[in-house]
């Protein structure tokens, strides 16, 4: 079994979907599956234009050059015409629910363009039961026994993570500052946690401007940093050090986040939308995103290091839940699903 896999948006600057790149092929791999990663360093996947010529040119071309048995599209695009089988994981449908800010072009490929493709796929791996039913109620058509539940992995490096005891005033949000991340929610309770300070890890968007304008008008503009994107030691530094970390997502997927929080030991909150409920288990708060209050509770109480004892009796659990080797064993039965039906 040889499998191609679209590795193009771990290209540059990796975001989640880079992450769950990297780790799978290394997973694979380590299964003893061959697997070739597919991608094209000069081609900037963060352009509209170069990320279209990619998934519906180069990929299909590359896939048939490699003499692969099956596609696998890790990012949630597929090409109109391919001569295998072609799996895609799709991470959710937020470009369906959520992403009314983005211009109409993008919302249409990455939305309904994309989802259309997905009925003659031959199997479809999805990141969490919560993106399996929104993907079966937004898509007609789809047959549900071909869309399986395969968690993410976590790398070893957050596994291994040697906490070093929380700071005491550090609020850790990872994610890119975008309106349905819901930054905004943690920057109305600093005004409540005196001793508190928000760093904010992730690309901006215009919406990290909404941000820093209600932190100055809440008169705590001093106590929120936005970081952008970091190297990978300085992520593992806050990780390491901070009080807490705090997902108030609208809408996730999956949630990185608060896996790999789970699985370093870092005391988490999380709101209670979309998989994050699911992501979190009981091993961490699930809050409502609309009231300020029990999250000011709930973050205090982390900065004050009552959570920690919670964190650390959950990370064993964390850790087998979204191992990497648990992941691929899975993707492998859904690539020996695809292969069995056959090209569609």
């Amino acid at each position: 079994m040889k499998i191609a896999i679209d590795a193009q948006l771990a290209v540059g600057t990796a975001t989640g979907i880079g992450e769950y790149v990297n780790g799978l092929v290394d997973a694979l791999q380590a299964e003893g599956v061959d697997v070739v990663p597919l991608f094209e360093p000069k081609l900037d996947p963060w352009r509209f234009d170069r990320r279209v010529y990619w998934d519906q040119v180069l990929l299909p071309q590359r896939a048939r050059a490699c003499g692969a048995d099956l596609l696998h599209c890790a990012s949630g695009t597929v090409p109109v015409t391919a001569t295998m089988p072609v799996v895609a994981t799709v991470h959710d449908v937020a470009w369906l629910r959520v992403q009314e800010h983005a211009r109409p072009y993008a919302r249409y490929y990455f939305g309904r363009f994309a989802t259309d493709r997905y009925r003659r796929l031959a199997a479809i791996a999805v990141d969490s039961a919560f993106s399996r039913s929104e993907l079966l109620e937004m898509v007609d058509g789809l047959r549900a026994e071909r869309v399986r539940v395969v968690y993410p992995g976590v790398a070893r490096d957050f596994n291994e993570l040697e906490r070093r005891g929380g700071d005491g005033s550090t609020i850790l949000v990872v994610g890119t500052v975008e309106r349905r991340k819901n930054l905004e929610l943690i920057v109305r309770c600093l005004p409540f946690l005196e001793n508190a300070r928000l760093i904010s890890v992730g690309p901006h968007t215009s919406y990290r401007d909404e941000c820093a304008a209600m932190a100055r008008a809440l008169g705590v503009e001093g106590r929120v940093e936005f970081c952008g994107y970091v190297d990978r030691e300085r992520l593992l530094q806050l990780y390491a050090t901070c009080a807490v970390v705090a997902m108030p997502s609208r809408y996730e997927g999956f949630g990185y986040g608060v896996a790999q929080a789970l699985c370093a030991g870092v005391p988490c909150v999380s709101s209670d939308c979309s998989s994050l409920p699911e992501i979190a288990q009981n091993d961490a708060p699930a809050l409502p995103i609309d009231h300020v209050q029990p999250w000011v509770e709930a973050l205090d109480a982390a900065l004050r290091g009552e959570a920690d004892p919670r964190a650390r009796a959950a990370r064993s659990g964390a850790i087998e839940r979204f191992s990497w080797k648990r992941s691929a064993q899975a993707m492998i039965e859904t690539y020996e699903l695809a292969l069995a039906a056959g090209p569609r």
